[in-house]
């Protein structure tokens, strides 16, 4: 069970342009006539522009002014503005995941996709760590919570972040910012605005950090610092406007980051005994003296990090025909990550305690194209009916090196002892290489619409129709102290595996991959109902029925065992809210309560494999969670802000899915 209960109430005087917590605070394309009153909050969260008062969503608006005022200019800072919006933190952003409302997929595969979908300009990432980049010159970011599968698609099980970066305007300027901060740490962030004709206008932001890190490294000459970084990307735009009635918006950007982060700081001694007390073990005298949460020293020959480089293309048409809008997204992306990490935790290889490196270096593209017609407002039927199709290939080679050595002497050394030592046998240097990928393929058809059925009552009704193929491949081979192959450990992922010869045939060509295909479709949707109970309160229930595709369970360590493809995750999920404007706009409290229950949860469940723990990702069972949701936004008098919100989430595992052979535990 995991409870989480979350208050925040921050005052903003305009004058010392304090952040907000928790904030709904957007850039609002509407102006209130009295300067007391906030001007409307204008969200695009159903795919088309509207009042956030007006959205059968729970939706928090996060401006980019309340973001670069957290200091932590990417999603990172956004988790800290927004209820039941939380961050799992990882040395590579590979790794890294976003939950919402305690759901979201935590995954080592290359083959899993994630819960919560994140947008940049329309764009749909197909990799959550692809937008963990900083955030620089964003207009605002949406954070939609609950199942949003029919307007955004599978990897929307859970939520949708939706960034929006500042359009170019018709006017010349721009901004700069240049800070520096303790620990040598220096920031650059800029921006500049140039209309080119009355038609056309174009945008640039580029942004610099470097940051040495707090942890020194003494297993290194220089003792040099790590958990630091260096980043530097940008964006270019161009709008051109060919007729009041056809637009078109250009965006590339690119993105490099240099993090020597996250080197294990080991704070407690590394060996605890069965009564709990601290006991000692031979690689402590290699390591840096524990200090608890005060330890800022390592010891390591390697340099645990992360390099990665991303870029992209998009193009957005819009053209108005007879009173609808046609939208065309077209993009592409290309993600470049390679992980190193340091497996041993020591400068050194010992008798008894390996030197083990891994080197992963993973590559990724994604195009994707969407195009839907968007009908006016304010008539009988609104809707958006649209087809959307994304094909992701990602390919990761990862290399782990060890160092092993025994004793020469009987009986062996009690005390740490390199393997350069007299007292150690000849080492010997294990090597592994897998090189295993990924092919996502999604075609989708939806339609969403409200019905006008009286001034103050609305239906609410849409369908996704999805077509999923997934293609994976995995090959590993195993070089022992010379030129040999241990079958065995490369056999048990080959297509030669039979029920007689589970892990693969023997006999079989070293270097032929396994496999994989998988393919699905689905009918996913919402069904709901809006009611005004006045002027200033809107009420609205809904129901979704969320879907996320299949997968697999591809990385370095795959077996025989862990070959066979993960089922599609579903999901229904119900909503309640209250959405009120009172005191004449100055005061917006909204309401939610929410209930969701996720069936074939796809997750991360912990396994052996050759006797080391690892992560097997799988169907895990049936998972829920449930609460409530407040969010309110206050302006009192002119230049003052109180903004805050609450957030109570209560998710459980209802039925956890045991491996075969292992006991069940309640």
């Amino acid at each position: 069970m995991n409870k989480t209960l979350i208050l925040a109430n921050v005052a903003g005087f305009a004058l010392f342009a304090t952040s907000p917590s928790l904030a709904q605070t957007a850039v609002s394309t509407a102006v209130a006539d009295d300067d007391s009153v906030p001007p409307e909050i204008v969200v695009t969260a159903q795919k088309r522009s509207e009042r956030l008062q007006d959205v059968p969503v729970a939706v928090s608006v996060v401006s980019g002014a309340a973001l670069d005022q957290q200091g932590k200019v990417s999603l990172e800072g956004a988790v800290n503005l927004v209820p039941s919006f939380n961050f799992l933190k990882s040395g590579t952003t590979l790794n890294q995941s976003l939950f919402l409302r305690g759901v979201g997929t935590a995954t080592f595969s290359i083959a899993g996709e994630p819960s919560v979908s994140t947008v940049v300009d329309g764009v749909v990432y197909s990799r959550s760590g692809e937008a963990f980049s900083e955030l620089v010159d964003v207009d605002r970011i949406e954070v939609l919570r609950g199942p949003q599968g029919t307007l955004f698609g599978k990897n929307a099980s859970a939520g949708v972040i939706n960034i929006i970066s500042k359009q170019p305007t018709a006017d010349f300027g721009g901004f700069a910012e240049a800070g520096y901060f303790s620990k040598s740490e220096y920031r650059l962030r800029g921006a500049v605005n140039v209309p080119l004709s009355e038609h056309i206008r174009t945008r640039l932001n580029g942004f610099y950090t470097d940051y040495d890190g707090n942890i020194s490294n003494v297993g290194m000459a220089g003792n040099p610092k790590v958990n630091g970084y260096r980043h530097y990307g940008g964006r270019a735009q161009v709008n051109i406007d060919f007729s009041p009635d056809v637009t078109l918006a250009l965006s590339a950007d690119y993105h490099h980051n240099n993090d020597d982060c996250c080197a294990e700081v080991v704070g407690t001694p590394p060996i605890v005994g069965a009564t709990g007390a601290a006991t000692t073990s031979p690689s402590q005298a290699a390591l840096p003296t524990p200090r608890g949460d005060q330890t800022r020293q390592i010891a390591q020959n390697f340099i645990t990090r992360t390099l990665e480089t991303g870029y992209g293309f998009s193009a957005q048409l819009d053209a108005q025909l007879g009173g609808q809008t046609v939208t065309s997204i077209t993009a592409y992306r290309n993600f470049k990550n390679t992980e190193i990490r340091d497996g041993d935790f020591l400068p050194a290889a010992y008798i008894g305690f390996n030197s083990l490196q891994d080197t992963g270096p993973q590559t990724g593209n994604t195009f994707s194209q969407e195009i839907r017609l968007t009908s006016p407002g304010h008539q009988f039927i609104n809707y958006v009916i649209g087809a959307y199709y994304s094909r992701a290939y990602s390919e990761r080679i990862f290399t782990r090196n060890d160092i092993v050595c025994t004793s020469a002497v009987t009986p062996a050394p009690t005390t740490l002892t390199p393997c350069a030592s007299p007292l150690a046998n000849a080492s010997t240097f294990p090597s592994a290489t897998a090189d295993f990928g990924s092919t996502f393929k999604n075609l989708a058809f939806f339609g969403q619409s409200t019905i006008n059925i009286a001034d103050r009552f609305r239906l609410i009704g849409g369908l996704r129709y999805t077509v999923d193929q997934l293609n994976v491949f995995h090959s590993r081979v195993t070089m022992l102290s010379g030129p040999g192959i241990n079958s065995n450990f490369d056999q048990g992922v080959y297509n030669s595996a039979t029920t007689a010869l589970p892990n693969g045939s023997p006999a079989a060509s070293n270097g032929v991959p396994f496999q994989g295909k998988a393919t699905n479709t689905n009918l996913s949707g919402k069904a709901g109902a809006q009611f005004d109970v006045s002027n200033q309160t809107m009420a609205y229930a809904t129901y979704a029925r969320g879907y996320k595709g299949p997968a697999f369970n591809v990385f370095f360590n795959l077996t025989a065992t862990g070959t066979n493809a993960i089922a599609p995750e579903t999901s229904n999920a119900y909503e309640i809210g209250l959405k009120n404007t009172i005191f004449g706009g100055k005061l917006v409290v909204n309401l939610a309560g929410y209930y969701a229950k996720y069936h074939n949860f796809q997750a991360n469940n912990p396994d052996l494999v050759a006797g080391v723990v690892t992560t097997r990702f799988t169907n895990a069972g049936t998972v829920s969670t449930r609460g409530g949701e407040l969010d309110m936004i206050w302006r009192p008098v002119h230049d003052i802000n109180v903004s805050g919100g609450v957030a109570y989430t209560d998710a459980h595992v209802d039925q956890f899915l045991v491996a075969p052979g292992r006991l069940r535990r309640r």
